[in-house]
């Protein structure tokens, strides 16, 4: 498993396993698999109403804590630095764990404005040692941008809707120029067409590869940090196995041709819901 060092020297693993809309009573199978299959990485959040089931299977697994990377998010209704804490006390409680090692703030939710307060109360739990690294999610240039003037820490990682429909060639450079790593959720597109695409057929041909490996492929060689999620075994260990093949440069131009901009998810810019 190749690894991305973050900003703060914590090394991440650079593919990892999510468990959005995974169910509680589905995620300690699910998660049980990914690590059996190999994975170290697991992306969990408030907001899935899966951390107990994923902290189960992390604390039953016999892995040593200090070879898993742990990764949950502060939902939206919990913003705020009071809030943020105690959110925090929580999602620790249902995972079973005694730190983290990657919090994120889930949504800037600009329109009200609570972010760099919540911000705030994520580097003191950072300064506690509670989570190795704190970042945010779904972030964009102005909010980002906001964020950065304020800080005492640098965010670790922004944490995006990526896939080459929506490479996010401006984020990942905005990112790198302030030293945070990408993040790409729904890194496949969520099976909403992107894997039927003929450009991505035959590079996968030419591999003996499928779709979602030369997806993957794409995402490690632009540097991205990726979280494939599924609770089919077959494809658990089919999106792990991405690391003894190369894209070569005209694979990497003909999958950029993909590129229409358009998002599956909420625009960050005006996602506000608390619910």
């Amino acid at each position: 498993m190749r690894t991305v060092t973050l900003n703060n020297g914590v090394e991440m693993p650079q593919l990892g396993f999510g468990v959005w809309q995974v169910p509680d009573e589905e995620a300690h199978s699910a998660v049980t698999t990914a690590l059996k299959s190999g994975y170290r990485s697991i992306d969990t959040a408030s907001i899935y109403k899966n951390e107990t089931g994923t902290g189960q299977a992390l604390r039953d697994s016999g892995i040593a804590r200090d070879e898993l990377f742990v990764t949950t998010k502060l939902w939206n209704s919990d913003q705020g630095y009071d809030e943020a804490l105690r959110a925090f006390d929580a999602s620790l409680e249902r995972l079973g764990l005694e730190y983290v090692d990657l919090y994120l703030i889930h949504w800037p939710m600009p329109g009200y404005g609570w972010y760099v307060d919540t911000w705030k109360a994520l580097e003191r739990i950072h300064a506690d040692g509670r989570a190795r690294a704190i970042g945010v999610s779904n972030f964009t240039e102005a909010t980002l941008g906001r964020l950065l003037a304020e800080a005492e820490v640098v965010p670790a990682v922004n944490q995006i809707e990526l896939h080459p429909q929506l490479a996010q060639s401006g984020m990942r450079a905005v990112g790198a120029e302030h030293g945070i790593a990408t993040e790409a959720w729904s890194p496949l597109g969520q099976g909403k067409g992107l894997l039927q695409e003929p450009v991505l057929s035959e590079v996968a041909g030419k591999h003996g590869k499928t779709a979602a490996q030369v997806v993957l492929r794409w995402h490690l060689q632009l540097g991205n940090i990726a979280i494939p999620k599924s609770v089919t075994p077959s494809r658990i260990e089919e999106n792990i196995d991405v690391f003894d093949f190369s894209l070569d440069s005209e694979d990497m131009e003909r999958i950029a041709t993909l590129d229409s901009g358009e998002r599956i998810g909420a625009d960050p810019d005006t996602m506000n819901w608390l619910g």
